[in-house]
């Protein structure tokens, strides 16, 4: 959380064959998968929060049942299920970037009850440091 997310080193060889799979299965930028990876888990495939996100696209278990995720460590499943989740999120709020982001972490009730992204800190935070890694990931795809 403290991390200089405009320096901190990016990532792009890790479940670098899956992620670009992946992005290709359902038409999403590479860079905006590495960029959720790299601010959800920091490319830890067993990564749990307190809150009971697990892996490395940090799925809660009401999102891995709805995704029908059976292991949330198991990367290839991981990647599928959050892709899946961020394709669904991107279509529902118009390709916005920051509105997706809002919901992937907030979850889809908050952006609606605030019409855009919730007042929250941690959301707050969280949108800025996706939307910075997205456009440095983006930079070198």
């Amino acid at each position: 959380a403290r991390s200089d997310w405009s320096h901190v080193r990016l990532n792009h060889h890790s479940y670098k064959e899956i992620v670009e799979r992946k992005a290709r299965d359902h038409a999403v930028d590479v860079a905006l998968i590495r960029a959720v990876i790299h601010a959800e888990s920091n490319f830890n495939h067993q990564a749990k929060s307190k809150a009971g996100a697990e892996g490395l696209m940090q799925l809660m278990p009401s999102t891995q049942k709805l995704l029908q995720v059976k292991n949330p460590y198991n990367v290839y499943e991981n990647i599928d299920a959050g892709t899946r989740l961020l394709k669904q999120l991107l279509k529902k709020y118009g390709n916005n970037i920051k509105f997706a982001a809002a919901a992937y972490n907030a979850g889809e009730g908050a952006v609606k009850r605030y019409r855009g992204i919730p007042p929250y800190e941690e959301t707050r935070n969280y949108v800025k440091r996706v939307a910075l890694l997205y456009s440095r990931y983006r930079m070198f795809n």
